[in-house]
């Protein structure tokens, strides 16, 4: 999972060349980037979070827990609004399903499906499903430090390599000196047009690991849209059995 949302929030993490950091050894950039992730990862995760999609005319808010383990299995249970509790989403590697409880369903999504918003939001079905590695797939430039939400933070250039199949021309992201967090990622398409801005915020420490547990995604093409997700809670290295992701589970989980 990667976690669904850790899957949709997995975007935010990204990767640094060598460079010092104040009082610490120097660290490659890939060490810099794997701290940081270890941050937002575990072996596995239980998680409760709510996500606020507002548009001019309009505003909703779904509210989910997810189970994952590694980034393969993840399942999320929607608990709120009403009208949409229970619907349950598997994602086992590259594979995508949905229970829709109402109509007994149960879905696989389609390639076509991917570019679509999950739930209606900023993010997509393919940001969920996406397994590329930010370490391993992009080269990656320290372009200078810059203070972000008052820390000082690296700011870093992603390029996928020509072999990794990815949908982004280049990636930029800003991340925490201190503390490794990543505060702030732009995502730019192949013609180096700026698609989307992620920030993160809300530090607080969860289950003895510090994470911003209030994230935002604004698209560059229509910036009075945005997707704000919101966890209220997160349990790192939870034992988890890998048949706890079954297509039979997606029907009865609570």
């Amino acid at each position: 999972m990667r976690p669904i949302i850790t899957c949709m929030l997995a975007v935010l993490l990204t990767c640094f060349l060598m460079t010092p950091v104040s009082g610490q050894q120097t660290l490659t950039a890939k060490q810099i980037i794997e701290k940081a992730d270890r941050n937002m990862q575990g072996e596995s995760s239980v998680s409760s979070m709510t996500m606020t999609i507002r548009r001019p005319t309009w505003e909703r808010t779904v509210g989910f827990k997810n189970w994952a383990k590694g980034r393969d299995l993840a399942l999320t249970l929607v608990t709120e609004p009403a009208k949409e509790k229970g619907q349950t989403f598997l994602k086992r590697g590259n594979d995508m399903w949905s229970y829709i409880p109402p109509i007994g369903r149960l879905v696989k999504l389609p390639p076509s499906m991917m570019s679509q918003g999950w739930m209606g939001s900023d993010y997509t079905n393919d940001d969920i499903l996406n397994e590329s590695s930010l370490v391993q797939d992009y080269t990656h430039e320290l372009i200078g430090t810059e203070d972000f939400q008052d820390s000082k933070c690296f700011k870093i250039s992603l390029v996928p390599l020509e072999q990794s199949n990815i949908v982004w021309g280049k990636i930029i992201t800003w991340v925490s000196t201190s503390d490794y967090l990543f505060l702030k990622s732009e995502y730019y398409d192949e013609n180096q047009l700026l698609v989307r801005t992620e920030t993160a915020g809300g530090i607080k420490t969860m289950d003895g690991r510090k994470i911003p547990t209030r994230l935002e995604i604004i698209p560059a093409d229509e910036p009075q849209n945005r997707t704000i997700v919101l966890i209220q809670s997160m349990d790192f290295d939870v034992k988890i059995d890998d048949g706890f992701f079954s297509q039979q589970n997606m029907k009865s989980v609570k």
